[in-house]
C-alpha cells in the first residue's frame, strides 16, 4: 500500500512514554467492543473481544507519568503510517456519509500507547491488542503489536495488513455512529450466551466488510493499493478467524463459542467490502454465513 507524500491525521494522542497508574472496576453487564489482536507468541486470540463496561465511580482517578524513552526507527516510522492510515479513514467515510446522507461523519481519535493505557473503558495493557471504545469513540493502539504481528504473521513490509486492523477498528466506530453497535449490545445483554455470541459474530464481520469498504474507496480515490496487498490482507483475516484459532490453541473449534467469526467468513466478507463498496450491504439481515 503506497502512502507515500498523504498527510497525515492530527486527531491523535501521543501517550507513549507514559505509565499509567489507574486500576479499573468492572461494571454492570453491557459491552464495547474492543480489538484483542494478541500475537502467537503470548498464546491468546487474535480478534475482537467484548468486554464489560466500566463504571466511572468505580475507578481510581488516572495518574501518568513521562518516561524515558527514545523510539526506535521503525516504531516511528509506524506511528506516521497510522496516522495516516487515519488520516485516509478520515476522508473515505466523510465522503461515504455524505453519499448516503448520514450528516457528518465524526472523527475519531487514535491514541499511541506504551505497555498500559487508560480509556473510557478501564484501563488495558498491551496484550490485549489495539482496540476501540465507543464510551469515548477512540481507538487505542501499542504500536509493538505491529512490529510483533509483522514478524510472527509474515507481513513483514505490507502496510495494508496493518491498515486492515486500523480499518476494522473504525469499522466499529462506524457501527456506533449509525447505531447498530448499541443496538447490537442492547440485544446481546437479552439473550443467552450463544445468541450473543452469534450477535457479536454480525458485529466482527460486518467490521470486516467495512474495512473492505474503505479500502474500496481508498483505491478509488488515491490509486494506493499495490499488487499482493488485498492477498496478504486475506491472510491476515484467515490467521484470525476463531476456527483457526481454537484449532492451534486446542486442536479443535467449538462453534458454538466463536465470537468473531471462522477464517472464511471474516476473509469473504473483507474481500466483499473492497470489491464492491456497498454501503447497502450489512451481516445482520439473513444467514451472514451464506452471504
Amino acid at each position: 500500500m503506497d502512502l507515500r507524500g498523504r498527510r497525515s491525521s492530527s486527531n491523535v494522542e501521543d501517550r507513549r512514554g507514559l505509565s499509567t497508574g489507574a486500576k479499573a472496576g468492572i461494571g454492570g453487564l453491557g459491552g464495547i467492543i474492543v480489538i484483542a489482536l494478541m500475537t502467537f507468541m503470548q498464546g491468546g486470540n487474535i480478534g475482537d473481544v467484548v468486554t464489560n463496561v466500566i463504571q466511572q465511580s468505580q475507578m481510581q482517578a488516572p495518574t501518568e507519568t513521562v518516561g524515558e524513552e527514545n523510539f526506535t526507527e521503525e516504531e516511528q516510522q509506524l506511528a506516521e503510517e497510522c496516522k495516516q492510515i487515519l488520516a485516509s479513514t478520515e476522508d473515505v467515510w466523510t465522503k461515504v456519509f455524505k453519499e448516503n446522507g448520514w450528516g457528518e461523519y465524526q472523527y475519531p481519535t487514535l491514541v499511541l500507547f506504551t505497555n498500559q493505557v487508560n480509556s473510557a473503558c478501564g484501563s488495558a495493557t498491551a496484550a490485549v491488542g489495539p482496540f476501540y471504545c465507543s464510551g469515548d469513540q477512540k481507538l487505542y493502539v501499542d504500536l509493538s503489536f505491529f512490529t510483533e504481528m509483522k514478524r510472527q504473521l509474515g507481513v513483514e513490509g505490507n502496510t495494508f495488513a496493518y491498515a486492515y486492523v486500523i480499518a476494522h477498528e473504525i469499522g466499529h466506530h462506524v457501527e456506533y455512529l449509525t447505531g447498530t453497535l448499541t443496538k447490537a449490545h442492547q440485544a446481546m445483554s437479552q439473550t443467552n450466551k450463544t445468541q450473543a455470541n452469534q450477535i457479536s459474530v454480525r458485529l466482527e464481520l460486518l467490521a470486516d466488510y467495512y474495512a473492505g469498504v474503505w479500502a474500496h474507496y481508498e483505491d478509488a480515490m488515491n490509486h494506493s493499493m499495490e499488487y499482493g496487498d488485498l492477498e496478504k490482507g486475506l491472510e491476515l483475516a484467515k490467521a484470525i478467524g476463531d476456527d483457526w484459532l481454537q484449532k492451534k490453541a486446542q486442536g479443535r473449534a467449538t462453534p458454538e463459542s466463536f465470537t468473531h467469526g471462522t477464517s472464511d467468513q471474516r476473509k469473504r466478507w473483507l474481500n466483499r467490502g473492497y470489491q464492491t463498496g456497498n454501503m447497502s450491504t450489512t451481516t445482520f439481515t439473513g444467514d451472514y454465513n451464506s452471504l
